[in-house]
């Protein structure tokens, strides 16, 4: 029986060995490297190299702590409209009568949620920039985008499409007899998504913002091209730290700020999946 088990399993895992291998050789690998350059602390000229905590310290510590704490508020920010403005807008597509709508607005959200970088900045830049055509047209003050709230707003442009293509699935396993039943047995429509709705679309929502979250804690070249140093964000601060610009000489500090960027992302994770799971069970 063992050895049968074992045969099986072996066959199981043969077909995803070469994925497996990339994963190892692209992740694996770069986050070892990684991680021993954050524990490593350079020594005095014609001195050696030394494992410590001073990279890790350092990152956790001013002007980097800034940096990193306000990734993570603008990311939250972004997080929470971005899944209630998302939520929204699918149910009102998918409660609709067109399904022309339902289908252009799934695939454009398609689109748009992979959207993003220089040329995302670009349309911003050129539509409410300092010499924006809106700007320019309505007569309005410069610096509206240039700011955390502008940037902000620019992040949702990819993360509202984003929660739509999440939150859909969710809402389309929402049973039409449970709301039946509710209001049969006297339950209002506000009762009826209090009681019933929103707790069965609770971790897919949850599940939702904890996405919307990481892919705004991870962008950089939106931000880069629009706000630059304007906005202090984590990963501005360990592309400035690892390409010598302004910073020289901390290259093994922006390897302890990711770090703590990939222990951020993985207990967002932590917190993902286990509500992904809960949600697919509930809307099976």
């Amino acid at each position: 029986m063992t050895k049968v088990k074992a045969r099986s399993w072996g066959k199981g895992w043969a077909p995803a060995a070469p994925l497996l291998l990339v994963v190892a050789v692209a992740f694996g690998i770069p986050a070892v490297m990684l991680a021993v350059g954050a524990f490593t602390e350079k020594g005095a000229p014609g001195e050696p190299s030394s494992f410590g905590f001073a990279n890790v310290t350092a990152s956790l510590r001013e002007p980097y702590l800034g940096t990193l704490m306000s990734s993570v508020e603008l990311s939250a920010v972004v997080a929470v409209a971005g899944a209630l403005t998302g939520t929204f807008l699918a149910h009102a597509v998918l409660t609709s009568k067109s399904s022309a709508l339902r289908e252009a607005v799934l695939s454009v959200s398609g689109v748009l949620a992979n959207f993003g970088g220089v040329p995302l900045a670009f349309i911003w830049i050129a539509t409410l920039g300092n010499s924006g055509v809106i700007t320019t047209g309505l007569g309005l003050g410069s610096g509206l985008l240039y700011n955390f709230w502008g940037l902000a707003l620019v992040y949702l442009y990819f993360s509202i499409p984003l929660m739509v293509l999440v939150i859909a699935p969710a809402l389309e396993g929402l049973r039409p007899q449970w709301r039946e039943a509710a209001l049969n047995n006297g339950a209002t429509t506000w009762q009826f998504w209090r009681l019933v709705g929103i707790p069965v679309l609770a971790p897919a929502l949850l599940g939702g913002v904890v996405l919307l979250f990481g892919g705004a804690f991870a962008a950089y070249a939106t931000a880069a091209a629009m706000v630059g140093a304007s906005v202090p964000l984590v990963t501005l601060q360990i592309a400035d730290a690892l390409t010598g610009n302004v910073l020289v000489g901390f290259e093994n500090v922006a390897l302890a700020l990711s770090l703590d960027m990939i222990v951020i992302a993985l207990l967002v994770m932590a917190v993902y999946l286990p509500l992904q799971r809960r949600s697919s069970r509930w809307l099976r």
